[in-house]
């Protein structure tokens, strides 16, 4: 069984920075995607990046192109998100999530960690 669980939330003022964390157990195909995905309140849970497990191939949301950056020790079974130059939009709840296809739908991951809140102040 694939485990997730996501760490490095926080609340943090505008233009600051954080690094998410998802540290995955089980077992992970080296077709695996492991994708990170964000919930605002009372909107749909959306996409912001993903890497595949075995090679450096990533794709990122346009709205966090330049800011984020996701990747990945595999050694470490760890999967990071550094986001820099933070916005208030950026606020939501985060999840990482693995799945088998190299996707942006979130409908395509199997598996889901609970979730990081991340809260960007002006």
């Amino acid at each position: 069984q694939v485990q997730l669980e996501e760490s490095g939330g926080g609340s943090v003022q505008a233009g600051a920075s954080l690094r998410l964390s998802c540290a995955a157990s089980g077992r992970f195909l080296s077709s695996s995607v492991v994708g990170w995905f964000r919930q605002a309140p009372g909107k749909e849970r959306e996409f912001v990046a993903l890497t595949r497990w075995s090679r450096d191939s990533t794709l990122y949301a346009d709205s966090v192109k330049g800011r984020f950056t996701i990747s990945r020790d595999t050694a470490a079974n760890t999967v990071l998100l550094q986001m820099n130059v933070l916005r208030t939009e950026d606020t939501a709840v985060y999840y990482c999530a693995r799945g088998s296809q190299y996707s942006s739908d979130p409908r395509d991951y199997r598996f889901w960690g609970q979730g990081t809140q991340v809260t960007v102040a002006s």
